[in-house]
């Protein structure tokens, strides 16, 4: 007769044996989530539609055309350029999708007029044919097929298989256009799928009253009401809340909206660290941005809770990197109107969420022993935050874990004191 064995969960066998559990270590810990992501809706000659897609910093530089249908390089990309600067990633959303352009072969793989600059050429060669696909005069695709119905859609193009392959030196595609009457509904229909993913900046480059105030509300709703703690920068828009940030400053640069500065200050404010501030930061993006340069500017825009860019030397810098709260009210203090202060606060619910989430929520018991490991993990992730120096003077005895009104509530408080950047100098000199 053998012995037993197995896994256990309580010392409670019988027969002599060997009973071992194997598993996982639990790797949820009290790390600090990455920052770095933007969301932006964008009116486009070309481009997925209907849905939220994410491109990183790499993703972009390698295939902007496939994407959005101009190179890297082109004009037509100097507000991404700017937006990706500085952030990690975004989540793009094409707000005026319209007819895609097409021929007799194929039709355009997205709507819009960039379609138009599209066309094919059919060779025949060896009994075959070549079948090459041209944006502005390059090549972007060819494949050598015997009939249509073996043509593979390619990142420009979806073809017709019932079509007829006779040789051709240009086909061009024509019929795309633009959807020029861009409303509220559009940026609601952006909004509701941008619900589904997590970011740390939103963008709007729209000046219309109406969709500033929609972008304004969807982000109070969305601070209030979940975990979705994110900032939204929106031109030349008097909010009076933290949630919102809102640049002053034109650019110039012909075929380009005044509110440009949207794209830069995105991503920036995205990838700004949470230990971190924009006060004094270099613009180094490609737009002609028309700096302030009266005191009495800049002192009206900082009064008014908007970010300026002023003239320092050849370069331009971030005066201060501010908000718009100008109002404090009950629960808020002074420090709220600072970017700094909102990123600390901000990232504290994001990881705190996350960390019940995935290591808490439906696993640890809520006694005395599942809070106190809830409690360490806190001051763990709070000491993290002051190694940083986003916080500072912490104690562990700031952090109290208790039980709530039901057995299944945990109620967290805690202390903090958020370190912001020195940004005035006020000096004394004695002289003899």
């Amino acid at each position: 007769m053998s012995f037993d064995g197995g896994s256990f969960v309580t010392q409670n066998k019988v027969l002599p044996g060997v009973y071992v559990n194997v598993s996982a270590e639990n790797k949820v810990s009290s790390e600090l989530s990455e920052r770095g992501i933007a969301a932006l809706g964008l009116e486009l000659d070309w481009g997925p539609s209907g849905e939220v897609f994410y491109l990183s910093a790499s993703d972009f530089r390698k295939n902007s055309q496939a994407y959005f249908g101009y190179g890297y390089a082109s004009e037509e990309m100097k507000g991404l350029r700017d937006l990706f600067v500085r952030a990690a990633g975004c989540y793009f959303y094409r707000l005026n999708a319209g007819e895609a352009a097409a021929n007799a072969l194929c039709t355009a793989k997205y709507g819009g007029v960039r379609g138009n600059d599209l066309s094919i050429v059919v060779s025949e060669a060896e009994g075959a044919f070549m079948v090459a696909t041209y944006l502005d005069g390059q090549e972007v695709d060819a494949q050598a097929v015997n009939s249509a119905v073996e043509l593979q859609d390619n990142a420009y193009v979806c073809w017709k298989s019932d079509a007829e392959l006779t040789a051709s030196s240009g086909l061009p595609l024509s019929g795309g256009t633009n959807l020029t009457d861009v409303g509220v509904d559009a940026y609601q229909e952006m909004l509701d799928k941008l619900e589904e993913v997590r970011f740390n900046v939103l963008g709007c480059l729209s000046t219309d009253t109406a969709v500033q105030q929609l972008f304004t509300n969807y982000t109070r709703s969305q601070r209030n009401a979940s975990a979705a703690k994110f900032q939204t920068v929106l031109y030349r828009c008097d909010a009076n809340y933290e949630g919102i940030i809102s640049p002053v400053n034109a650019v110039r640069d012909a075929c380009w909206p005044e509110s440009s500065i949207v794209y830069w200050l995105c991503g920036a404010e995205a990838a700004c660290a949470v230990n971190a501030t924009l006060t004094n930061s270099v613009y180094d993006g490609e737009f002609d941005v028309i700096p302030l340069v009266a005191s009495s500017e800049l002192q009206a825009a900082l009064q008014g809770g908007k970010i300026a860019l002023h003239k320092l030397g050849e370069q331009l810098r971030v005066l201060e990197d501010v908000n718009t709260l100008l109002t404090v009210g009950d629960g808020q203090s002074e420090d709220m109107k600072f970017n700094q202060t909102m990123r600390v606060l901000d990232q504290i619910v994001t990881d705190l969420s996350n960390l019940f989430y995935q290591k808490y929520l439906g696993v640890v018991l809520n006694d005395s022993s599942g809070r106190v490991s809830l409690w360490n993990d806190i001051v763990s992730y709070y000491r993290k935050l002051e190694g940083l120096h986003a916080i500072e003077s912490f104690e562990a005895s700031d952090i109290a874990v208790k039980q709530g009104d039901n057995k299944k509530a945990v109620v967290i408080s805690s202390y903090l004191t958020v370190i912001n950047a020195m940004s005035q100098l006020y000096l004394t000199v004695t002289f003899a």
